[in-house]
């Protein structure tokens, strides 16, 4: 073993970023990395996005110098989680150091830009620095040197390499393109729509555009600022920071254990403090303690017995060696076996957290925390032993003893792990000949490349051996963990009952049995019986190949069985992503038309586009945090805090009772009135704000209102209203008005005579959806001068909260000014609910005469947030024999919180969209409930794709009533435009607007529908154990054109400045502006025109200079801002015309600069306004899409693999295709979400408990479709559309339904099949498959005993 000589300490801590020295002799030692960029540098890049470890939005690279192996270490850490003084003699490098406006940007930056992968742009820089370290990592390969521009990188490493980090606008297609670029084994062909090329340009071509790339010259900063063995290798020992760093066991016990006077003292021992991700901190500690420096606790030694990590190790190190194959001594059953684990350890958390995360430190939360590990339970099932140091001594003791034994104290320390060489079986002292080790790992999650803790894992080690009619089990070690229990464990009596034995059907159904009653989770635990049945599905999966019933097996065989089956669970080289665009482009208006990069995209991925929070502190500015009531309804007597008095730091508890005379308790406002900002005496709601912390810091004031003690008196209250049923009985409504409750189409009672056959009172049901917008709630107030606030707000809406905020100061509407750059992501979320973030902010800093600022943690976000409505659909369907559907009613309830916000529009939308099908007749009666739960909002399309799921619901049970294909079905009931006419009206337009029967066909033809849906029906018959479903969905979406303002000014140098109410959130509004500004404006026909682009700059919405902004909603603002845009570049020509004419008499030609020149001189006006409000005519129309997807679920454990999507969806005359194909494919992804993963879990008091990354699953590059295809269908001119475009941001959400249909597909033919092994509890054809479709959901349906059911079928057979 080698040692590291004593290294230099030093008492000041220093390191590097981008470049640049910092030395700090003063430090708060719980300060993170993420806390120090962005409060002490200049560098915002690094974005705050969870602080968990789970959303990659901070991610940077660290550089340090490995005094070991003498040579830089790079790898990407989560900054977040990162403490400050863990970095002592390292470089950090972000993305605004990878390049910048001003240096230039880095390829990478570049091809973010031009592959489109950009949108709201919170999350890329943090996309950009994960894709950097992979990019460093494949350098130091010994592979081959690639082409020029492009890395050592695969394209599998590529997609992998942003598996941890979460964007929730673009789908992540375009995101795994700009990586795959960079790919050594890139198919060109295989890149979607860029910038860099045309379609039909050659591979030479293509590869001559691409922003070039070489590692020499874009590599990451350590050596030009640090040497490479002088300073690097600094220990940081400070008193003042109570930082220590051991350097050996000698010195760590000395720190532990001192004297007397220091007992009692809170001790943290840290490697990479990962796990504060998981287990939040709030109180602090006394000591740290650095244990990476310790030599015996950070090394790898091998010996004859096994192999041994430091328990300091990082996973990524462990996983590294475990992989490493120089041992030539090591035999093929332990290199398997390494292997396994290292392949299991990589679908752990995310590579930014493995690479500091430790070994020792995942096995201590797991053995004191009871922390769901991986781990454990692999080391549990190789035997493992582990070195513990307590006090001063040294003992070694089995895995299982460690995990057993009463929690670790904080000052016992893990120092090692060693695994053993695994023997095979012997036989009179000879091994023999035909034993073979058997090692496999499982584990079942929302994501297959980890990045999500799992419902159960397990690893099972097996010791066979065979003859040609059998396999003789000689030892196994099974084990579980993850599924609700303390720690990891190993099934004995399943251990002890194979053992011995040969593995036949009746065997190992028994033994199935016997695993599933040994996996019994604790009471409490979500999905017990799932979490069960996956132990037997696991153990069915690792023995059935033996079982013989398929062939017989031979010793030269048993290494190779399983294989095709493993695949079900280890698809680890297919591509993630793939697809192909389809879109044209038009020059008929140029620019507009045009797949143009997305304006700002550059500095988005460079880190440079300033968000609020990323706006400087002003002096003496404060940090506000919310304290929330956790009672559904209760009065709030008062606020205390543990010390009697206000914590550290804390300035003031703002409250109600702040509100200055004349001011009004009100914290958003919609078109049906308020909601109050602060509850007065009774919380109405789990949520519902109490009071708003103030504090020197951010993290001062999030301490305290998490620690803040509120009392809570529920006496003569009536019990809280949580449900709709309840509300139901309780007569707890809102009322809609009457001019937005939809019209009945038809007669029900006359339809439901004439059909043949009936489904009465049927039910479907929804739960709630998280925004999970990137950038959490935030706001910063600063006090003007006579009384004035000036409040920076991330919303959708700054009009409103202008109001709402001059309302609850009690000034004039002209005293306060409300201003909004950008948005990271919003989605509905940033509307009514971001009016009290910025509401609270202004009344702190209007009291407190500071600025306030305010950026919500991820888990107050996801409490306050509300997200979309709960709904119960109770629906009666009358139907003629050919599935002609002739009547349909529903009862609809939705559940709409404690507060109206915008839920009387909900009912008017769901049936705007639920209209797709021609029902003969429709009918309805919809109630929107009161609740105590919190105020549901507007989400990407509200009420909208629960209505069009709906449909889809009904005409799956009408065909599986009927025994026919639901896409006959569906096909018999589209419109045709008469029927079209008689249930939308005027939104119809004419005739040749309806394209979707020329879709249906077209989808039909593109994805080769017919011909996948009998390959589907043949996989089918030929899986027991994989089975896949299609399906093909329409929609008809129903969209309203708002009034919008819009601003254009051109200065004297001839640039443009344009100012419009619509909001920036991503989608591309501002780049579709700037389009139309230079289409509008290359009117005057004048030199020079061609160059426009460039001179136009959108800029912030600033509510006091354009009044009218409105909301940024209902996917039209940027259709609605680019006609105010044009109409005042119409006036603005109109002014220039006559001067241009006389130049042009004068002088022969002009340029565009000259003239604007000579207008400014001659004092023609260069500013126009507009407002423009749409016709009666223009002010609603329909949006049509089809989708097909397919999907192949797996029965043992529930996964659904998305395979492939074929989507077209009619634009119109897309103003951008990109932008436009960008909606589309982020939009769908989102649904995907709603349909498929996301669980928005709420308490029995209404409080939610799915409030972080670990608890919430939003979809990942992993569970986006494998193949996903789009064509955007520009259908032609449309008299009436901002020139013949339409919306594209909310209607292809509702396409997701489709992965849903074919999710349901699947199980059918899985049941169909349980139902041939002799299942007769339930019928095929009509089963109701939930939303979300989630593994345990779809398990369920396809029976939980489903393994049990088959062998039993053979044991009846034989």
């Amino acid at each position: 073993m080698e040692t590291l000589t004593p290294a230099k300490r030093n008492e000041c801590l220093v390191f590097a970023v981008n470049g640049e020295k910092f030395e700090l002799p003063n430090l708060d030692p719980s300060t993170t990395l993420l806390e120090f960029l962005r409060s002490r540098t200049r560098f915002k890049s690094v974005k705050l996005g969870c602080g968990e470890g789970g959303c990659g939005a901070c991610v940077v690279l660290l550089s340090k110098y490995d005094p070991l192996n003498k040579q830089i270490e790079n790898f990407s850490v989560s900054s977040c989680l990162t403490l400050l003084c863990s970095i002592n003699g390292c470089s950090i490098t972000t993305s605004e150091g990878l390049g910048n406006t001003r240096d230039g940007f880095h390829p990478i930056h570049q091809r973010f830009t031009g592959f489109h992968a950009s949108q709201c742009g919170f999350c890329t820089p943090g996309m950009c620095m994960s894709l950097f370290s992979a990019l460093v990592d494949a350098e130091r390969t010994s592979r081959p040197e690639p082409s020029p521009g492009f890395s050592k990188l695969t394209v599998s490493e590529a997609e992998k390499a942003i598996a941890g980090n979460l964007c929730r606008c673009t789908g992540y297609r375009p995101i795994a393109d700009a990586c795959k670029s960079f790919a050594a084994d890139v198919d060109m062909e295989d890149l979607g729509i860029n910038s860099f090329w045309r379609k039909e340009d050659l591979k030479e071509v293509r590869v001559s555009r691409l922003p070039n790339y070489h590692p020499k010259n874009h590599n990451c900063t350590y050596s030009e600022f640090f040497g490479e063995e002088s300073e690097s290798d600094m220990l940081l020992n400070s008193e003042l920071y109570s930082w220590y760093t051991p350097a050996s066991i000698e010195e760590l016990q000395t720190l532990l254990h001192p004297n007397v006077s220091e007992n009692g003292k809170r001790i943290k021992l840290v490697v990479g403090n990962t796990g504060t991700g998981y287990y939040k901190e709030t109180e602090k500690y006394d000591k740290y303690i650095d244990l990476r420096y310790i030599p015996q606790i950070s090394v790898v030694i091998r010996d004859n017995s096994g192999i041994e990590f430091g328990a300091a190790l990082s996973i990524s190190k462990v996983i590294f060696n475990l992989k490493e194959d120089n041992e030539e001594k090591l035999t093929s059953e332990v290199k398997l076996i390494f292997t396994k684990l290292a392949e299991h350890m990589e679908k752990i958390a995310s590579g930014f957290i493995r690479n500091s995360a430790s070994l020792g430190g995942n096995l201590v939360m797991s053995q004191r925390n009871n922390f769901p590990s991986d781990i454990a339970t692999l080391l549990l099932a190789v035997d493992s032993s582990v070195s513990i140091l307590t006090g001063h001594v040294c003992e070694k003791i089995t895995m299982e003893e460690f995990l057993s034994r009463p929690p670790l104290d904080s000052r016992s320390v893990l120092l090692s792990v060693h695994i053993p060489y695994w023997k095979q079986t012997k036989s009179n002292g000879t091994i023999e000949s035909n034993s073979r080790f058997l090692f496999e790992t499982y584990r079942a999650a929302p994501r297959p490349l980890g990045n999500a803790l799992p419902y159960l894992n397990a690893a099972f080690l097996a010791d066979l051996s065979c003859n040609e009619n059998e396999v003789l089990v000689n030892n196994v070690r099974l084990t579980f963990g993850a599924y609700g229990t303390k720690h990891a464990t190993r099934a004995n009596k399943v251990e002890e009952y194979l053992s011995g034995k040969p593995v036949g059907v009746s065997l190992l159904n028994e033994a199935v049995k016997l695993a599933k009653s040994s996996v019994v989770p604790e009471d409490g635990t979500s999905h017990a019986a799932y979490r069960s049945s996956l132990a037997g599905s696991f153990l069915f999966e690792f023995l059935f190949s033996f079982t013989g019933v398929d062939h017989k097996i031979s010793a030269d065989e048993l290494d190779n069985t399983l294989r095709e089956e493993s695949e079900i669970i280890n698809n680890s080289n297919l591509l993630l992503s793939s697809g192909k665009q389809f879109v044209e482009s038009s020059k008929e208006c140029y620019p507009v038309g045009e797949p143009m990069t997305k304006f700002g995209a550059a500095i988005q991925a460079s880190g440079e586009a300033v968000y609020v929070d990323d706006i400087p502190s002003p002096p003496n500015c404060l940090h506000g945090a919310f304290i929330y009531s956790t009672k559904p309804l209760a009065r709030v007597k008062g606020i205390s805090f543990t010390s009697n008095s206000l914590p550290d730091g804390v300035t003031d508890v703002i409250s109600s009772k702040d509100i200055p005379k004349g001011g009004e308790n009100v914290g958003c406002r919609s078109m049906f009135g308020s909601a109050p900002l602060f509850v007065d005496d009774l919380a109405t709601c789990a949520g519902d704000l109490i009071a708003l912390v103030v504090a020197e810091t951010k993290k001062q004031a999030n301490v305290a209102a998490k620690t803040a003690l509120v009392d809570y008196d529920n006496e003569s209250l009536d019990p809280p209203i949580l449900t709709v049923e309840e509300a139901v009985k309780r007569s707890s409504f809102f009322e809609v008005p009457p001019f937005l409750y939809p019209e009945k189409v038809g007669d029900f009672s006359e339809g439901m005579a004439e059909a043949d056959h009936k489904i009465l009172n049927a039910e479907i049901k929804f739960g709630s959806q998280y925004y999970f917008y990137m950038e959490t709630q935030t706001a910063l107030a600063v006090p003007d001068e006579e009384n004035c606030m000036v409040v920076y707000s991330s919303i959708q809406c700054p009009e409103f909260a202008h109001i709402v905020i001059a309302r609850c100061l009690g000034v004039p509407e002209h005293n306060v000014r409300v201003i909004t750059r950008r948005v990271g992501g919003g989605f509905g979320g940033k509307a009514l609910k971001a009016m009290p973030a910025a509401t609270a902010c202004a009344l702190a800093a209007h009291k407190l005469r500071r600025p306030v600022r305010i950026y919500l943690d991820r888990k107050t976000d996801m409490i306050m947030a509300g997200g979309r409505h709960p709904m119960k659909i109770t629906y009666s369907v009358g139907f003629k024999s050919s599935g002609k559907i002739t009547a349909l009613h529903l009862d609809i309830l939705i559940n709409a919180g404690n507060t109206t916000d915008i839920s009387p529009i909900i009912p008017n939308s769901m049936i705007g969209v639920l209209k797709k099908y021609d029902w003969g007749s429709l009918s309805f009666d919809i109630k929107v409930c009161k609740t105590n739960l919190t105020s549901k909002s507007a989400m990407r399309a509200p009420g909208e794709v629960q209505a069009s799921y709906i449909a889809e619901a009904i005409m799956e049970h009408v065909a599986g009533m009927l025994s026919i294909e639901v896409d006959s079905v569906r096909k018999k009931n589209l419109h045709t435009y008469e029927s079209l006419l008689l249930f939308y009206g005027s939104a119809s337009g004419d005739s040749i607007e309806y394209t979707l029967p020329s879709i249906w066909d077209k989808v039909a033809r593109s994805s080769s529908f017919v011909q996948r849906v009998a390959t589907t029906e043949k996989f089918n018959q030929s899986h027991i154990w994989r089975k896949r479903g299609i399906s093909r969905v329409p929609i008809i979406h129903e969209v309203f054109v708002r009034p919008a303002p819009g601003k254009v000014s051109i200065l004297w140098d001839g640039s443009i400045v344009v100012e419009v109410g619509g909001i920036e959130l991503g989608q591309g509004l501002w780049t579709k502006v700037k389009q139309i500004t230079v289409y509008a404006l290359s009117s005057i026909q004048c030199d020079g025109t061609e160059d426009l682009v460039e001179k136009v700059r959108v800029v912030q919405s600033d509510t006091l200079a354009l009044v009218q902004g409105g909301f940024t909603a209902g996917s039209t603002t940027s259709e609605s801002s680019c006609e105010a845009v044009r109409l005042c570049c119409n006036v603005l020509v109109e002014r220039l015309a006559p001067l241009k004419k006389k130049l042009q008499e004068q002088m022969g030609s002009i340029n565009w600069e000259d003239l604007i020149l000579q207008a400014h001189y001659q004092s023609v006006n260069l500013a126009a306004h507009s407002f423009f409000v749409p016709l009666p005519t223009s002010q609603q129309y329909l949006n049509y899409g089809a989708a097909v997807s397919e999907v192949e679920i797996n029965i043992l454990t529930g996964e659904t693999r998305i395979l492939r999507t074929d989507i077209v969806y009619d634009c119109g005359q897309s103003m951008n295709p990109a932008v436009d194909l960008g909606q589309i494919e982020g939009a769908f992804v989102q649904g995907i979400g709603f349909f498929m993963l996301e669980e928005y879990l709420i308490n029995s008091d209404g409080l939610v408990v799915a409030d972080s990354t670990w608890t919430y699953k939003i979809p990942t590059i992993d569970t986006i479709p494998k193949q996903f295809n789009v064509e955007v269908l520009n259908s032609g001119h449309h008299q009436n559309r901002v020139l013949s475009s339409k919306a594209s941001g909310e209607p292809p959400l509702l396409l997701a339904a489709s992965v849903h249909c074919a999710t349901r597909a699947a199980i059918k033919a899985a049941r169909k099949q349980r139902k041939s092994w002799g299942a007769l509890d339930e019928t095929d054809s009509t089963f109701q498959l939930e939303v979300p479709a989630t593994m345990p959901v779809v398990k369920q349906l396809c029976g939980l005993d489903t393994v049990e059911m088959y062998l039993q079928s053979l044991v009846t057979c034989k």
